[in-house]
C-alpha cells in the first residue's frame, strides 16, 4: 500500500515520447486551470449570478454531450496525432480571443458563452485523440500506471494553475490568467509534431460503415458491456450529482465563506492537492486489479466529503474537505478509466474513451446548471445536499452491482483471453 510511486512512473515516463507528451500535457493543462479559475471570477463580476456561472461552466462542457461520441469515432478512423494537434490549437486560439476581449473592455457574457462553447467542442475532440495515443506511447503493461500519470500530471496542474491563477488575477485581473492558457496550449501544438508514435496506434480503422453508424456501434458495445456500462452509467450519475460543487466555486467561496479571489485559488488548490496525493496512490499500484472496488467506494468518500463542505462556513474545515474531495474525485476518475483503456476492444478504445470524456465534461455541466438554477431560488447549500443524498442512493445501487462488474472488466482483455485459449 506505501510502495514509492516512482517505480511506475519511472516506467511511464521511462521514454521520449512519454516525456515529450506528458510534458506537453503539464503546461497545457497548467494553463487550462488558469483559465478556469479567470473565467469562473469574470462571470462572477460581470454578473453576481450563480445561474451565470453556473452557464459558463455549462457551455464549457456541455459541448460534450453531444460532441464526443462524434468525436470518438472520428478519432478511431483519422490520424490521431493530427486530431490532437489541430483541435488543441482551438482550444489556445479561443483563450486568446477571450484574453483580447477582456484587456480591450469588449467582453460581455454572451461573448464568453460563445467562446467557452467553442473551447468546449474542441477539447471534446482533443479528449479521445490524446487518449488513445497513450497505447501508442507505452507498453500495454505500462499502460495502467500511464493512465495514472495522465490524470497525476492533470492534478498536479491543478495545484499550479490555481496556485499561479489567484495572485495573477488579484495583482493584473483575469486577462493575464486567461493569456497564460492560450500561450500553455500553443506551446503544447508545437510540441505534438514532435512524438514517433507507432502507426498501430497513431491512425484508426478503415472506415467500415458511415461515421454515425459507426457512433451508434459505440454506445451498442458499451450499453452491451456486463462491466463498463454498469460502470460508466454510476460515473455518470455521480458526475451530476456530486460534481458541480467543484465547477460552482466562486458563489461557494463568497456566500458560504465571505472570500475573494485568492480564498477561490486556494480551494482551487487544495482540491487539486487531494488528487495528486490520490494519484500517486494510484500510480504505486500499476495495476487494475481492485480498480473497481476503488471506484465504488470512491463514490460514497465523494458523497460525505461533499456534504461537509457545503455544510460548513468555516474556512479550515472547508479547505479539508476541499481537499477531500479532490482524493476521492480523483481515485473514482482514475480508476474508471483504467478500467476503460485496459477492458475495451482496441477498435473500440476511441469511442468507450470518447463516451468517458462526455461523462467527465457533460454531466458536470448539466450538475452545474441545476445547481446555479436551484441556488437562485434556495441557496447553493440545501440543493447541493439533496444531491448528495440523491449520490448515497446511487452508491448503493453501484455496490450491488460491484461483484459482476469486477468479474467483467478485471479479467484479462478478450483479445488475450483467445491468444490463451489458442495456446
Amino acid at each position: 500500500m506505501f510502495r514509492s510511486p516512482f517505480g511506475a512512473l519511472g516506467r511511464a515516463l521511462a521514454t521520449r515520447n512519454a516525456r515529450i507528451f506528458f510534458g506537453a500535457s503539464l503546461a497545457a493543462w497548467t494553463g487550462l486551470w488558469m483559465h478556469r479559475i479567470a473565467v469562473a471570477w469574470l462571470a462572477w463580476e460581470l454578473t453576481g449570478s450563480a445561474l451565470w456561472v453556473g452557464l459558463v461552466a455549462f457551455c464549457d462542457l456541455a459541448p460534450a454531450a453531444v460532441i464526443s461520441p462524434i468525436a470518438g469515432a472520428v478519432a478511431d478512423r483519422v490520424d490521431r496525432l493530427r486530431l490532437a494537434t489541430v483541435s488543441q490549437a482551438a482550444i489556445g486560439l479561443a483563450a486568446a480571443a477571450v484574453a483580447a476581449l477582456v484587456a480591450t473592455g469588449a467582453m460581455r457574457i454572451e461573448y464568453l458563452l460563445l467562446l467557452e462553447l467553442f473551447s468546449g467542442t474542441a477539447a471534446s475532440f482533443a479528449q479521445p485523440a490524446r487518449q488513445t495515443l497513450m497505447a501508442g506511447i507505452v507498453g500495454r503493461a505500462d499502460l495502467p500506471a500511464a493512465v495514472a500519470c495522465n490524470s497525476l500530471i492533470f492534478n498536479v496542474a491543478r495545484f499550479i494553475g490555481p496556485a499561479l491563477a489567484g495572485p495573477v488575477i488579484a495583482g493584473f485581473g483575469v486577462a493575464p490568467a486567461i493569456a497564460c492558457n492560450a500561450v500553455a496550449y500553443l506551446s503544447a501544438v508545437v510540441t505534438m509534431p514532435m512524438l514517433r508514435v507507432d502507426p498501430a496506434h497513431r491512425h484508426g480503422h478503415p472506415a467500415t460503415a458511415s461515421l454515425f453508424a459507426e457512433v451508434r456501434e459505440g454506445w451498442g458495445y458499451v450499453a452491451r458491456h456486463p462491466g463498463l456500462g454498469p460502470l460508466l452509467l454510476y460515473a455518470a450519475s455521480l458526475g451530476v450529482l456530486l460534481r458541480a460543487v467543484q465547477e460552482l466555486l466562486p458563489p461557494f467561496v463568497e456566500r458560504n465563506f465571505g472570500r475573494g479571489a485568492e480564498s477561490l485559488a486556494l480551494i482551487t488548490a487544495c482540491f487539486g492537492i487531494g488528487a495528486l496525493v490520490a494519484g500517486l496512490w494510484l500510480a504505486a499500484r500499476g495495476r487494475t486489479n481492485g480498480a473497481t472496488r476503488i471506484a465504488i467506494l470512491a463514490g460514497l468518500a465523494q458523497a460525505v466529503a461533499t456534504a461537509g463542505f457545503v455544510a460548513t462556513g468555516w474556512f479550515p474545515f472547508g479547505l479539508l474537505c476541499a481537499a477531500l474531495i479532490g482524493a476521492t474525485a480523483s481515485l473514482h476518475g482514475i480508476s474508471v478509466q483504467q478500467l476503460a483503456q485496459t477492458a475495451a476492444d482496441p477498435a473500440m478504445r476511441g469511442r468507450v474513451l470518447a463516451l468517458w470524456g462526455m461523462i467527465t465534461r457533460a454531466c458536470p455541466a448539466l450538475g452545474a446548471l441545476l445547481l446555479g438554477a436551484a441556488g437562485e431560488a434556495f441557496g447553493l447549500r440545501w440543493p447541493t445536499l439533496v444531491g448528495v443524498v440523491l449520490g448515497l442512493l446511487v452508491f448503493a445501487w453501484g455496490w450491488t452491482r460491484y461483484r459482476d462488474i469486477e468479474a467483467a472488466l478485471e479479467g484479462p482483455p478478450p483479445d488475450e483471453t483467445l491468444e490463451g485459449e489458442k495456446r
